[in-house]
């Protein structure tokens, strides 16, 4: 059959698509011949860098993917990890960053959509939902806008779809001014022996179009989110998806019937790139061909290319290879949904991806070579300068209670009860922590006592400075925020979020970044399992700081042992477990020094990993041996912010004393890694043995002060009220989305 092409391949068109000349000529010696107009659109949906990780694959192959638990690594639509019982959790992140700046409700919506049906593609009922967001500057005229947009899209879809909400970040700077960041994360709950992917197996078999109709929206988005923005930015908005959470409730109930039902041979979500990719990957997996008939694609536009039916990123849409025999009782499940169900190919032997519309084909590609054979870069990269030490006598003064206050108050450290109070926490009946907490915590449903952790986290000031200690510390927080639970941090996803890469000093952050994440994975025994990588995040040539954001999963085998943030009860000590010498002495990249007294300078805090899992093992033993009555790991703000929110979080007072006579603000506020807040009920010769027993794992865990009344007492400041707390914690968010212009400190 001979291949139309109706549309004169240009240099510019060549361009418009996201491909180098050198990437082009690939595309000529690959199939001997000028591509169709459908076949340019087709190499550049699968070789773009948000399908291809053509700038990343060298690195993330170092990274850590298996372990005891891991069922199944990245390469797939999510990661799969065993939790005992014949259970697993299937989990996954990923960005939706220039759609929600274009558009931020559909595309913050769509990031929340999208990620689900990574998870419930893979045979798990989805149970949590993180998200991980980063603002521009609080005064910046846009800022107020994207987040009122991006919270009200993720609420609007979630909260629709019936997944709960359960923890998630909001930070703030001018250097996402020009390019925010929506990393979505989701997990599910499946059998070990009800996992399905993606790889087609057995030929002449049924290839079959499932969900909502096809139209033209998010045509060309897999490309655009591979480029840097520009003046033009509004001219993408046709690029970004419009989503029906109601359709993917439906889809998901309908997909899980189906799967159960024995049917399914391979199942793969339409996310970027649409039917391009879900058909390429299947087969390709399965070695494989394709062959693609679109006159059968169910559209809800009149007059669609092939062109764009092929790049149409329309959402709430699945490819499955099927089981001949069980055709008519999976089309019956899908109409029973009100879905569209519709054979629209079959699988072939000849390793070919074959595409025919209107009775001509206007695409004949070597299927392997579009998934597997995509451009590979190894990008010059230079290793960033490391901010000089500060001096020892370098320690800038303030009044220790109004520090603390106007912290608590920032854009950064104050509640994010405005954001989470719009989304639905507790639809399913299992949430047992929601966000606010250092993990959000969900039960295992049909088990009496199992219970999952979630934490997402990163700090990108600590990677800007160093992405070497900031890719460890995104890490090891994450792996904290679960171990103060009680849960045992059973493995990660990443998404990677980072500038241009072809400048190589945005390659060497993401090369250092992802050597810090390799390391503080293997040490902890913390794989990643999936992830996304996200570049080119930067407009008119400024990039956005360096986040690699971390999403961990932890196991609480009886959530009836599982801690909280706030204290528990007046009259308990207080332990600092963990403790260096001094109690924590760091203030370069502090919330401190940048806050308080407008300093960016000196290196973040270093990790130790070996002391990260000796202190953690040993805080988890607390907790599970019901010693310990509240833990909450030290992070932004040191160990004054870290018993503000203790208080806060429980309204009962606490007084806090200095290991020695000290300078006490680098004491305070010093944001040393590896320590938690614990409180115990114990006194004397019990809470001597609890101590003694730290210091036998090579542990500190000196007793800093007791909880009790209605004030916070520090050393050196006037006592502050919880509820003078409460309020400055609280009010910052609401006023500035009310309308107020604070600026970011």
């Amino acid at each position: 059959m001979t291949i139309i092409n109706d549309v004169k391949i240009t240099d510019e068109l060549i361009a418009a698509h996201g491909l180098k000349p050198d990437e082009y000529q690939r595309i000529l010696d690959l199939i001997g011949r000028e591509p169709t107009f459908t076949e340019l659109g087709i190499f550049s949906a699968m070789w773009n860098e948000h399908c291809s990780y053509k700038s990343s694959k060298k690195w993330l192959r170092t990274l850590p993917t298996s372990g005891p638990r891991v069922i199944q690594g990245p390469g797939e639509n999510a990661g799969v990890v065993d939790i005992d019982d014949g259970d697993c959790v299937v989990f996954k992140m990923e960005s939706h960053n220039h759609p929600s700046y274009i558009e931020p409700y559909q595309g913050a919506a769509t990031g929340v959509g999208g990620i689900l049906r990574d998870v419930f593609t893979m045979g798990a009922r989805p149970v949590a939902s993180m998200n991980a967001l980063r603002f521009g500057a609080p005064d910046h005229p846009k800022t107020r806008h994207l987040v009122a947009g991006v919270v009200a899209g993720i609420g609007g879809y979630g909260n629709s779809f019936g997944v709960p909400t359960v923890g998630g970040e909001v930070n703030f700077d001018a250097r996402y001014n020009g390019n925010i960041l929506v990393n979505a994360f989701a997990a599910g709950l499946a059998k070990l022996d009800g996992i399905f992917y993606s790889k087609a197996e057995g030929v002449g078999l049924p290839v079959v179009y499932l969900g909502a109709k096809t139209g033209r929206d998010g045509v060309g988005g897999a490309t655009m989110a591979s480029a840097e923005f520009d003046e033009k930015i509004e001219e993408k908005r046709p690029t970004v998806q419009v989503g029906d959470p109601f359709t993917e409730k439906c889809l998901l109930e309908a997909c899980l019937e189906l799967m159960a039902s024995g049917a399914v041979i391979a199942i793969q979500d339409m996310g970027a790139a649409g039917l391009t990719c879900s058909a390429v990957e299947m087969g390709a997996k399965g070695d494989l061909g394709i062959r693609l008939d679109l006159d059968k694609v169910p559209v809800r536009e009149e007059r669609m290319s092939a062109y764009e039916m092929m790049l149409s990123e329309s959402q709430e849409r699945m490819l499955m290879v099927l089981r001949p025999e069980k055709e008519a009782q999976a089309e019956a499940i899908f109409r029973k949904w009100g879905l569209d169900f519709a054979v629209v190919g079959e699988t072939t032997d000849d390793l070919r991806f074959r595409v025919l519309h209107r009775g001509e084909e206007v695409a004949d590609l070597p299927i392997k070579e579009l998934g597997d054979e995509a451009p590979e870069y190894d990008r010059p990269w230079v290793e960033p300068a490391k901010p000089a030490p500060l001096a020892a006598d370098d320690i800038p003064q303030a009044d220790i209670a109004e520090a603390l206050l106007k912290m608590l108050g920032s854009a950064d450290l104050s509640s994010r009860r405005w954001v989470w109070e719009q989304y639905d926490t507790l639809i399913q009946g299992n949430s047992l922590q929601i966000p606010g907490a250092d993990a959000g915590v969900v039960r295992v449903e049909g088990h009496a006592t199992k219970a999952l952790a979630f934490s997402s986290d990163v700090t990108p000031r600590y990677c800007e400075a160093d992405p070497y200690e900031g890719g460890k510390q995104a890490v090891a927080e994450c792996w904290r925020n679960l171990t103060a639970t009680g849960a045992e941090p059973l493995a990660a996803t990443d998404n990677l979020n980072f500038g241009n890469p072809e400048r190589p000093e945005i390659m060497g952050q993401f090369v250092m970044a992802v050597k810090g994440v390799g390391e503080a994975c293997t040490t902890l025994g913390f794989p990643i399992v999936s992830g996304n990588v996200s570049l080119y995040n930067e407009t008119n040539g400024k990039g956005i700081l360096p986040t690699p954001t971390i999403g961990g999963v932890g196991l609480i085998p009886d959530w009836s042992k599982m801690v909280r943030t706030g204290f528990a009860a007046e009259g308990e000590a207080i332990l600092l477990v963990g403790a260096p010498e001094g109690w924590g002495t760091h203030l370069g990249q502090s919330i401190y020094m940048r806050d308080i007294h407008g300093r960016l300078d000196g290196p973040p805090p270093p990790v130790d990993l070996e002391h990260e899992k000796r202190t953690g093992d040993f805080v988890r033993e607390l907790i599970r041996e019901g010693i310990a009555t509240a833990v909450h790991d030290l992070s932004d703000g040191g160990l004054a912010v870290g018993l503000a929110e203790m208080a806060i979080s429980s309204g009962i007072g606490a007084a806090a004393n200095l290991p020695y006579a000290c300078d006490p603000i680098p004491v305070l506020f010093g944001e040393d890694q590896g320590r938690y807040l614990v409180t115990v009920a114990a006194s004397g010769a019990e809470l001597r043995a609890i101590i003694e027993r730290g210091a036998e794992l090579g542990v500190s865990a000196p007793w800093i002060g007791s909880t009790g009344g209605g004030e916070l007492r520090l050393p050196a400041a006037q006592p502050l009220a919880v509820t003078q707390l409460k309020a400055a914690h609280e009010g910052w968010f609401p006023r500035f989305m009310e309308g107020e212009l604070p600026s970011a400190n």
